[in-house]
């Protein structure tokens, strides 16, 4: 794929929306693990919010090799449209851990339906293509693990 100025564009606009998705899972799994009383479930949720992190670094790194710097604020369309995490604080009420959990499995679901819209698409470099295909690989085997909690809990 040539990039031209238009596709360079679109496709920071695409990337910078899978960061404001991944902002707000960070944010969410942070809030989550201030929340919930179980230890263990604490570490993981501080884990996720840390992965969460790294995709970012990552995202935000193939943005600034196509010359770009990354729109902090923005988010375009996907991060409009991904607003699942923002309403967790608000389910967080006197750790109920299971409330926690089920906003994260929505917030989580949010994401990798975006991260799957963005794969559809298919107007990404081959390069981003595999970098957002291994997230959302690792955000759907975060589902799975939270799911599980969610059994135990």
């Amino acid at each position: 794929m040539i990039h031209t100025e238009e596709t360079t564009k679109e496709t920071v606009s695409t990337l910078n929306g899978l960061i404001a998705i991944l902002e707000d899972g960070k944010l969410g799994y942070t809030n989550a693990a201030e929340q919930v009383s179980s230890p263990a479930i604490k570490t993981d949720f501080l884990e996720y919010a840390r992965e969460r992190a790294l995709f970012i670094v990552e995202l935000q790194d193939e943005i600034n090799k196509l010359g770009k710097s990354t729109d902090a604020a923005g988010g375009g369309p996907l991060g409009a449209l991904h607003r699942a995490w923002i309403d967790i604080k608000s389910s967080f009420t006197s750790g109920d851990t299971e409330a926690i959990i089920n906003a994260c499995i929505t917030g989580e679901e949010a994401a990798i339906e975006k991260y799957k819209m963005v794969l559809e698409e298919k107007n990404l470099p081959a390069g981003q293509i595999a970098i957002v295909s291994k997230q959302l690989n690792s955000i759907q085997n975060t589902l799975i693990k939270i799911k599980a909690k969610k059994l135990l809990s």
